[in-house]
């Protein structure tokens, strides 16, 4: 009887370090998804795709999950649903978390020669989205492809669903719960101080999670906001740009930083210059995520990033050049890239959340308090960007992948890059209609020689021919 309960009793993980902000601030233009494509040289099978997806999924138990909101946290559980492949022809990251509904934390669409791979950021970062998605390609393309001889050793088994924030920075300066309780036993001699203790401490844990690593502005700068019209529906506006990866390394190269760094500098000048109001003394800050496995040795596919806030104030008298610009990012960028100060930083976070405090707190009181830090922030931010790097795939699946692609929506315009092969994508997304931004940004790409291709999607009634959706 008891082997029997065990069976059907569903597991379930807690909410990883990273993940409990993204409820909190989730929003219909802001919904957390993001997506990961490849262009693959032939038009998809929709039946050999499912068939690849049913063989990943299988290998992957954390994509087995739905979310389930607890009485203290949110967590994932263990779910019986299986996915099924579905035609893209709905709006770019749709949510996929619905509080009335249990449904998969994912969703693999398709149209004519590209295959989309959409993941609710409470699962994954984008860096272990990717080797689920490496794998889908990879079945897939063996599927369509069998006179493929692959030949591949069993590799040994990974602990894909590890909590890798747990691992590396809750061992060292954690105490364990005895200690912190008989700590906060004896903070009950100040009663009437707990309340404002608690807020004040778990607001500021929760900006380090939206912002931990960042050295953020008490000088009182005004931080520029792009405004613009929003889009009818609350669909992003998505522009795709496609350029040789060495020239623009090359144009990186040439200023001694990195091409993140260049990027993200080419960014908020093009910010600058589509602002027809900008008075020319704000500062425009960005948000860096830090994929934290290049520091630290994780195999974990779900979440494992810090945030990083960069910015540069214009100065009328200066010529605010690319290479102030990106000077000034890497001088505030390089210092935070080092081991020794993220492991610090991030072990507090960790040993914040094991507070009894922290653990008693119900969770509509959590809620409440991180869509208020959320919205604190945002009002900090101007722009935010993402990398995911260079993507190589299997020798045997590259040859058959023409192109990847990368984004995410934001409440605020971002860009994402990735490439592969000799192309560099990024692709911007933005809740409003316009794109002065992005014309500036490929304008100052087109006049160093860059070739550039570019795809826009249709977000208006106009563009759409009447429909809404």
């Amino acid at each position: 009887m008891e082997s029997r309960m065990n069976r059907h009793r569903k597991k379930w993980v807690r909410l990883d370090n990273a993940s409990n902000i993204f409820l909190a601030a989730m929003s219909p233009r802001d919904t957390k998804v993001f997506r990961i494509s490849a262009e693959v040289t032939e038009t998809v099978d929709p039946e050999l795709l499912q068939e690849a997806l049913n063989r990943t999924f299988d290998k992957y138990l954390l994509y087995h999950s739905v979310l389930r909101r607890g009485f203290f946290w949110y967590y994932l559980e263990e779910s019986g649903l299986r996915p099924t492949v579905q035609l893209d022809n709905r709006p770019t990251c749709e949510a996929l978390y619905h509080f009335d509904r249990k449904e998969l934390l994912f969703r693999v669409v398709h149209w004519k020669k590209r295959i989309s791979l959409e993941v609710f950021h409470i699962l994954s970062d984008g860096t272990g989205a990717m080797w689920f998605f490496e794998d889908l390609l990879k079945e897939y393309i063996l599927l369509r492809h069998p006179e493929i001889d692959a030949n591949e050793e069993e590799l040994p088994q990974i602990n894909r669903s590890e909590d890798s924030f747990i691992r590396y920075f809750h061992k060292n300066e954690q105490r364990n719960f005895t200690e912190s309780a008989q700590s906060a036993i004896q903070s009950l001699t100040e009663a009437g101080k707990v309340a404002g203790k608690y807020a004040t401490a778990y607001g500021k844990k929760a900006k380090s999670l939206l912002m931990p690593v960042a050295d953020r502005d008490k000088s009182g700068k005004k931080v520029y906001q792009v405004k613009g019209t929003y889009t009818p529906d609350s669909r992003p506006r998505i522009v795709e740009m496609e350029f040789p990866v060495k020239e623009v390394i090359q144009l990186a190269k040439k200023e001694n930083i990195s091409l993140t760094i260049y990027l993200t500098a080419l960014f908020i000048e093009a910010t600058r210059l589509s602002a027809k109001e900008f008075k020319g003394t704000e500062t425009i800050a960005v948000s860096v995520p830090v994929n934290l496995r290049q520091f630290f040795p994780s195999h974990s596919a779900r979440n494992f990033f810090s945030v990083t806030r960069l910015e540069y104030t214009y100065e009328l008298e200066k010529e605010n050049s690319i290479r102030e610009i990106s000077q000034e990012l890497k001088r505030q960028f390089e210092p935070q890239l080092t081991k020794e100060s993220l492991e610090g930083w991030l072990t507090k976070l960790i040993a914040f959340e094991y507070n009894p405090f922290a653990r008693i707190a119900i969770r509509p009181i959590k809620d409440l308090m991180l869509k208020w830090i959320n919205h604190q922030n945002n009002r900090n931010l101007t722009l935010a960007i993402s990398n995911l790097g260079r993507v190589k795939f299997n020798e045997y699946v590259d040859p058959f992948i023409e192109q990847v692609y990368f984004h995410t929506v934001a409440v605020r315009p971002q860009f994402c890059a990735i490439s592969h092969g000799e192309v560099l994508t990024v692709t911007f997304s933005s809740p409003y209609i316009e794109t002065d931004i992005e014309q500036e940004f490929a304008l100052m790409l087109t006049e160093k020689e860059i070739p550039i291709t570019i795809a826009v999607n249709k977000v208006t009634q106009e563009e759409l021919g009447g429909e809404s959706k």
